[in-house]
């Protein structure tokens, strides 16, 4: 009995892929010259890796792109956030290189030995190649050091001590809000870090409740604030501008409204906010006085400090409160109409926050508002 008709051949299609179709960037395409082409070096090739792996995910421009989003890991402004951008370079690198050989040798394997028409039986099969088993018993091992040593080098100098000098910042997270202590410096702060450029930053992180985690993705990685346990983190940022961050840990119903900013300053203008942190503050006057003493009446001085005010530790320090962009940990922008809406109703700006409605009249918002504002 004749067996089953053999499949037709059918000759392989070659398409042009994102990559091969889209022309290199003006700024990476090589000069033209009359003699051969130049050996690319292994810099040149981890760029054209990584620009391929953005045209085939569909994102051509991306890395540019990514410039404008402002909680972009992609141009870190910090050493050892380059650290671990270059990092993350050199592992595309390989992935893209690893994606090209077996995409190639199973191209290559599908033509090859394809069915042909002329074939009548099984194919004949190959067994006992020694060359072969010895090279895929080596690759995996040169491709996991490849891997391994870089990733276990950059472990080690992100993960020491920091350098010696850096500023000490102890950051406490709360729900839902970032409290920053410089104990060198005698000055307490929430929601808005300073940090001079070029000077290196050592953070010892703790937690009032529940495990957080500290993202500033713009000048390094994350690390998680746990309960009964201080973890560290340091780096340099190496360029002045303020930078996004937030928690990166689920931590309650507020989680997605914990953010904070990290503004980074030229060493003179952080001495002058240090000077001016560490004053308690102009007296109050005419309507601020007032509300001063609405605060002093109220539920206020139980929860927030106010230098020669009141010592409340449950809430953010709001001794220069009026000097900060944000409220409610980046929630609002720092206006009085913000902050007049936040003191009319707490919960109902950010849900769960542990700060309840007070019930206060519109004068006494309008007080609060004149006095707290006047806190620069």
């Amino acid at each position: 009995m004749p067996g089953p008709r053999p499949l037709p051949a059918t000759p392989p299609t070659s398409r042009r892929t994102p990559a091969a179709a889209s022309a290199p960037p003006p700024d990476a395409a090589a000069p033209r010259s009359a003699g051969p082409a130049p050996r690319a070096t292994l810099g040149a090739l981890r760029a054209a890796a990584l620009a391929a792996v953005a045209a085939l995910a569909g994102l051509p421009g991306a890395a540019r792109a990514a410039a404008t989003y402002p909680q972009s890991t992609f141009y870190p402004h910090s050493e050892v956030g380059g650290l671990i951008q270059s990092l993350l370079n050199n592992l595309l690198f390989w992935v893209f290189l690893i994606f090209v050989v077996v995409e190639t040798l199973l191209v290559v394997a599908m033509v090859r030995f394809r069915r042909r028409r002329e074939s009548t039986g099984p194919p004949e099969g190959a067994h006992g190649h020694t060359g072969l088993e010895v090279a895929w018993s080596l690759a995996p091992v040169a491709i996991l050091a490849c891997i391994a040593v870089p990733t276990v080098g950059t472990i080690f100098r992100i993960g020491g001590p920091a350098p010696p000098g850096a500023l000490q910042v102890n950051v406490v997270g709360h729900q839902w809000w970032w409290e920053f202590q410089y104990p060198q410096l005698g000055v307490v702060t929430a929601n808005e870090l300073h940090l001079p450029v070029g000077r290196a930053a050592s953070f010892r992180l703790q937690t009032a409740d529940v495990i957080h985690s500290f993202w500033l993705p713009g000048l390094s990685g994350k690390r998680d604030v746990v309960p009964a346990r201080t973890n560290q983190l340091w780096f340099t940022p190496d360029r002045a501008g303020t930078y996004r961050g937030q928690c990166a840990e689920f931590c309650g119903e507020s989680h997605a409204n914990m953010r904070m900013l990290a503004v980074v300053e030229t060493p003179q203008e952080f001495d002058a906010w240090v000077r001016d942190q560490r004053q308690p503050g102009p007296p109050p006057a005419a309507l601020a006085a007032r509300g001063a003493q609405v605060f002093s009446q109220s539920a206020c001085i139980g929860c927030h400090t106010i230098q020669g005010v009141s010592a409340g530790v449950l809430g953010p320090n709001l001794t220069h409160v009026g000097s900060r962009s944000t409220l409610a940990a980046g929630v609002l922008p720092n206006t009085p109409e913000s902050l007049g809406r936040w003191l009319q109703d707490p919960p109902a700006t950010k849900p769960g926050t542990l700060m309840p409605n007070l019930n206060l009249g519109r004068d006494q918002i309008q007080a609060l508002v004149a006095y707290l504002e006047s806190r620069k």
